[in-house]
């Protein structure tokens, strides 16, 4: 089994600074890509930004020179760092992990979800 806990977010007026968390944690074998999700009220869930085991990073559009990613893999984590924030960047905001962990014995991977943080920016 793999848990994955969230930390952060909160309210912040426009041009703050949040910072969102993700831990990974239980019978964990490698953990592949990391990412940030967000879903604003009536919205589709959308990608914001992920990271790969080999450290590539991307990032959508709208967030790009404001949202920094980053992870610790020795503590299997996952942050985002978010500066100049705007009204409409405010959504609840998911981590999500690619991970290979056992499973009865044997390797399964999958994909995680955490619990989502919300974030709440106002002008």
């Amino acid at each position: 089994q793999v848990q994955l806990a969230e930390s952060g977010g909160g309210s912040v007026q426009s041009g703050g600074s949040l910072r969102l968390s993700c831990a990974a944690s239980g019978s964990i074998i490698s953990i592949n890509a990391m990412g940030w999700y967000r879903q604003a009220p009536g919205k589709q869930r959308e990608l914001v930004a992920t990271t790969t085991s080999a450290g590539t990073i991307d990032y959508a559009d709208f967030v790009k020179g404001r949202f920094t990613i980053s992870r610790d893999n020795a503590k299997n984590t996952v942050s985002l760092q978010m500066n100049n924030l705007k009204v409409e960047d405010t959504a609840v905001y998911y981590c999500n992990v690619d991970v290979t962990s056992w499973r009865d014995g044997w390797r399964h991977t999958a994909d995680y979800w955490g619990q989502g943080a919300q974030v709440t920016v106002s002008s």
